[in-house]
């Protein structure tokens, strides 16, 4: 698979299951935490609808490079997006990302003044695209104990992608 049919792959991903988790640094270490992801593949952008009461906008002002993970576990898919990440009170792009569910959260709307958002701009892609029937996967791991060799699941198995 080449480095396009790899970010193409991964945008599909990204598409289908919508969230992920967001890891953030903190002077700790680092912090995960479910995620809404709302991409914008022609643009080459996953944004984020988040609350300035919470802890991630310090996280992302004091340290942008961040992480995003998705998981498929139906199709056995597991990504993970590296990338720089920016926070913003940008109204317009608020009421563009705006659903029903938010309401939720922020009960004053898109014009809340705790709703910021987060843009990820992603700089590298990994992804494990692993066999999606069960059979094969079992298969595969009973061959390697008894061989001693690594489990063939796949030649889409692991994918690292650079992105301009």
């Amino acid at each position: 698979m080449d480095a396009e049919n790899g970010e193409a792959r991964a945008w599909d991903v990204i598409d289908k299951v919508g969230n992920c988790v967001m890891v953030t640094q903190f002077d700790g270490g680092l912090r995960g935490r479910p995620m809404q992801a709302r991409p914008d593949r022609e643009e080459g952008l996953i944004w984020f609808l988040t609350d300035v009461r919470a802890a991630k906008d310090d996280e992302i002002e004091a340290w942008p490079d961040i992480c995003l993970v998705f998981i498929d576990p139906k199709e056995k898919v597991y990504l993970s997006v590296s990338g720089r990440a920016e926070l913003s009170e940008d109204r317009e792009m608020t009421r563009r990302l705006w659903d029903d569910e938010q309401q939720a959260w922020w009960p004053d709307g898109p014009d809340d003044a705790n709703v910021r958002v987060i843009c990820v701009v992603p700089e590298r892609i990994e992804f494990w695209d692993g066999p999606t029937n069960p059979a094969v996967a079992r298969r595969e791991f009973l061959r390697a104990a008894a061989t001693g060799e690594k489990p063939n699941l796949g030649e889409r198995r692991k994918k690292s992608v650079e992105l301009d």
